[in-house]
């Protein structure tokens, strides 16, 4: 499977700060140290639907990560996939009357053609479950054999407590684990499972689904954590520097993910840092697939938004804050837009290179993006104001504005 072209990201003058982010299984701010080459995972989507703005600010969140850190002169090695055999996936087709892997294909060159409007850096490796398979089924079958997993009517299902670190990634209790794992794709109450959070590894074939080759697992497709699993370790190994998505993948998904990657490799933790971007709300509900409140990037697009004008709506809010769109949240990213690109059409203003550090400074901060914008915005009202002589900084700021928070002026 292939991303989306990338957009060229400008040279800056200086280097940037080493990134200090919010962990969610330590509950607190670590400083990333990866090295010459930065390692991220990125959960993505699942094809049957267009790309809606709580994806938009999740990919969002994790495109500053890469620019910060290209900042540092460090490359970066970032690695999503697609899940694009699933049962949401399989249901919308039936309901739809529409084939399953036209439909994954649709809405994934959907999502593909979004992230390059919204300047979203790609992934070097792009990777589907489906493709993914012939890697996951060994990963399943060595789980089985060191006693990890067990077998029930053909379904294969891992055993949480094989891992003793599980918990450690969402710190919650047993209680608050399996109200979650029923809301989110679990089974807790199906009979004959040694744990009710244990989740299931391997689907055996079911009559009228999509189903492969399982080797000794048998014919079926694979569970929803394994499936990153296998993707992360083939691509990026133990001990990634950040295992990024939604905060509604820190349990069950991250969890179970960790749990199987560190039983499979004796190793821990599997990443060094979980991290987590808040939930995007509509008519003050979380937007949601099956709720249907969405307010898509393809629509916005077609509606004629300008996608820098979609960008500055995301980058006003922390990433790790729940918030609500709104006509207003869009009307205030378009008038921004429109000052920052009349302050620099200028051929002068005032010296920016402070303003380049001001907003390397907030993003090294848990990515705090509505300072950096707020430091763009002074500059840009000063100019407005008094202007400058410094034939420059009209370039610096656009470079700087693209480089780091991706928006083109």
């Amino acid at each position: 499977m292939h991303a989306w072209p990338a957009s060229e990201v400008p040279a800056l003058p200086g280097q940037g700060r080493d990134l200090r982010i919010h962990d969610t299984a330590t509950g607190g701010p670590v400083t990333l140290d990866p090295g010459p080459v930065a390692r991220l995972y990125v959960c993505g989507i699942t094809p049957y639907d267009a790309t809606h703005m709580g994806h938009a600010a999740t990919y969002n969140a994790f495109d500053l990560v890469q620019r910060v850190w290209l900042d540092t002169k460090r490359q970066v090695q970032y690695v999503q996939n697609v899940t694009d055999v699933d049962d949401p996936l399989l249901e919308r087709a039936e309901r739809d009357g529409v084939d399953w892997v036209a439909l994954a294909e649709k809405e994934t060159a959907l999502f593909r053609e979004d992230m390059t409007a919204l300047r979203m850096l790609p992934p070097q490796h792009y990777i589907g479950a489906v493709e993914a398979i012939p890697g996951i089924v060994p990963l399943v079958e060595r789980l089985r054999d060191a006693g990890a997993a067990y077998e029930l009517d053909g379904d294969i299902y891992f055993s949480v407590e094989s891992d003793p670190h599980f918990g450690k990634v969402s710190n919650l209790d047993a209680a608050a684990m399996r109200l979650l794992s029923a809301e989110r794709g679990g089974d807790p109450d199906r009979p004959g499972k040694k744990n009710p959070l244990d989740p299931m590894l391997w689907m055996a074939a079911r009559e009228g689904e999509p189903s492969w080759d399982g080797g000794s697992l048998g014919r079926g497709r694979p569970g929803w954590h394994i499936e990153c699993v296998a993707i992360a370790l083939d691509h990026l190994g133990m001990t990634f520097d950040v295992q990024g998505g939604g905060s509604d993948l820190a349990f069950p998904h991250h969890e179970m993910g960790a749990s199987h990657a560190q039983v499979l490799t004796g190793e821990f933790p599997m990443a060094k840092a979980y991290v987590h971007a808040g939930m995007v709300a509509l008519h003050g509900e979380k937007m949601s697939k099956s709720k249907g409140n969405l307010v898509f990037v393809s629509q916005l697009r077609r509606d004629g938004v300008d996608p820098a004008a979609i960008r500055l709506s995301l980058l006003a809010h922390h990433y790790r804050a729940d918030w609500e769109w709104t006509d207003q949240v869009l009307a205030d990213a378009v008038a921004r837009l429109g000052r920052w690109r009349a302050a620099v059409s200028r051929p002068d203003g005032p010296p920016a290179e402070a303003l380049v550090e001001e907003i390397r400074e907030a993003l090294a901060h848990d990515l705090d993006a509505p300072a950096a914008l707020a430091a763009v915005d002074r500059w840009a009202a000063l100019q407005e104001e008094r202007g400058g002589t410094d034939i420059s900084a009209p370039g610096v700021v656009s470079r700087a504005v693209d480089a780091l928070l991706g928006v083109a002026l």
